[in-house]
């Protein structure tokens, strides 16, 4: 016999009823039943283990960087960026050919912007190249920090055209002479995400792999603009973990005969986070109606991250700080959000080009050199 849960609809008891406790106004409450108990699948099989709209999208990522900052980040690689370029640049052929297997993840997608020389200015100054040469295109440069690409099936390219100065989109499938992708070692943030360091060495790519609707570098900032949301979803996940690890910490933890929990400095640490958790949780609810509506704009999206990331830090060194000396440790696992939440807040834009989106938007000039 299969049982089915239905989750209450109204407010209730937060460990009772499996909701998060940093979700302190009931974000989780505005999805409908059916969502919610996906939601509830999702977190049980995140805890243990390891769509439909907007909302329900941002808090899969939420869940998926409570458990753990760097499966997020792999899931939004592959699924937001690599899928995301085919599903918004690629032909109807294309989409065909590459995305059912992707969905099913039989085939891994990785996605190459970033440069050694190039990060912020790459819209400007990107130097991996590509030459036309009857059928084929000839791809010459190098990529870093590019997620996924040591085991990738295939890795989105973006490269300029020699002769008319495009920026274009090229699918480079594993094991394609002259692609090679190293590792990059020494991570102290991330350190399950397969970061690389890639070399296109006359690395020859057939036209049928160029993403046909990929014409400028207008159309690869829009798919940065729908996956720049995912990062501040994320950014809310490792705030929401962190303060749920510092709560149970306070809890337990006792100095003087009394759990810490009982101090006044403790409890303003404790009621600071929740209410930076709570803020972005808010601001990204909204931020999934806007999408859902189609009427959200970059600078929304902009402001999201910087803000959220922002936070995020401020989030995770209080709880590391609550925590004194033994956050410092491995043992209270509260130091590997400590690490993970700097590369969230330097990844998909830092927080100084956020600005400057935002900064245009409201006053209608740009500080952009």
């Amino acid at each position: 016999m299969t049982t089915t849960v239905t989750l209450p609809r109204t407010p209730q008891p937060y460990l009772e009823h499996g909701l998060l406790p940093a979700d302190f106004y009931s974000y989780e409450e505005l999805l409908s039943d059916s969502e919610r108990e996906k939601v509830a699948r999702i977190r049980e099989f995140y805890r243990t283990e390891a769509a439909p709209s907007n909302l329900m999208t941002g808090i899969t990522a939420l869940e998926m960087a409570h458990a753990d900052p760097s499966l997020s980040v792999f899931f939004g690689v592959h699924s937001g960026l690599a899928m995301g370029s085919i599903l918004t640049c690629g032909s109807e052929d294309q989409k065909r050919r590459w995305l059912p297997a992707m969905s099913r993840f039989e085939k891994i997608g990785a996605f190459a912007l970033t440069e050694p020389h190039g990060g912020s200015d790459v819209a400007g100054g990107m130097e991996t190249t590509a030459r036309r040469e009857g059928d084929e295109w000839v791809l010459n440069g190098a990529k870093r920090w590019i997620g996924n690409a040591t085991f990738a099936d295939m890795v989105v390219v973006w490269a300029r055209e020699v002769e008319s100065n495009k920026v274009l989109g090229f699918v480079v499938e594993k094991g394609t002479p002259g692609f090679t992708a190293t590792k990059i070692e020494n991570k102290f943030a991330l350190r399950i995400v397969q970061n690389a360091d890639i070399v296109l060495d006359e690395c020859r790519v057939p036209e049928a792999n160029r993403l046909q609707n990929a014409n400028s570098f207008r159309d690869t900032a829009e798919i940065l603009r729908r996956t720049r949301s995912g990062v501040a979803w994320q950014a809310v996940g490792v705030q929401f973990a962190a303060y749920e690890l510092a709560l149970q910490y306070a809890k337990e933890r006792t100095q003087f005969g009394r759990p810490i929990g009982k101090f006044q400095m403790v409890q303003d640490l404790l009621v600071k986070m929740l209410g930076n958790a709570t803020a972005c949780a808010g601001m990204m609810a909204r931020l999934a109606q806007l999408q859902h509506d189609g009427v959200y704009r970059d600078e929304q999206s902009a402001l999201a991250k910087a803000y959220c990331t922002s936070r995020m830090r401020e989030t995770v060194h209080w709880a590391r700080e609550l925590f004194g000396g033994n956050g410092i440790v491995l043992d209270y696992n509260i130091g590997r959000f400590v690490a993970d939440s700097e590369a969230l807040y330097s990844y998909e834009g830092t927080r100084e080009m956020q600005t400057l989106i935002v900064g245009k938007s409201v006053t209608g000039l740009s500080a952009f050199v």
